[in-house]
């Protein structure tokens, strides 16, 4: 059973899952990369269907922006600086 902290909010009673990274859990993110997977393999089975093609290469790099993005923001907030090298290993 997952740790929680209970916060009295008015009268009611918060429950929050403690020890869980940010971001561990986003569906959304999942959702999008299940499209863009599909996306390129209907383009490969199917080229007449998507003649773009490119489509399902840009959501993943849409994807992997936001998710890059948003590593570093929390690196700047954390640490009040940013350290290009150690985030490219």
């Amino acid at each position: 059973m997952p740790r929680t902290v209970e916060m009295l909010v008015g009268r009611h009673v918060r429950t929050t899952p403690v020890g869980r990274k940010f971001g561990s859990d986003r569906s959304d993110i999942q959702g999008l990369r299940a499209v863009a997977v599909g996306l390129v393999i209907v383009y490969h089975v199917w080229p007449t269907i998507l003649p773009g093609g490119f489509v399902g290469v840009d959501v993943f790099f849409v994807i992997s922006g936001f998710l890059i993005v948003g590593s570093l923001v929390r690196e700047i907030s954390k640490s009040n600086s940013l350290d290009l090298l150690s985030f490219y290993e």
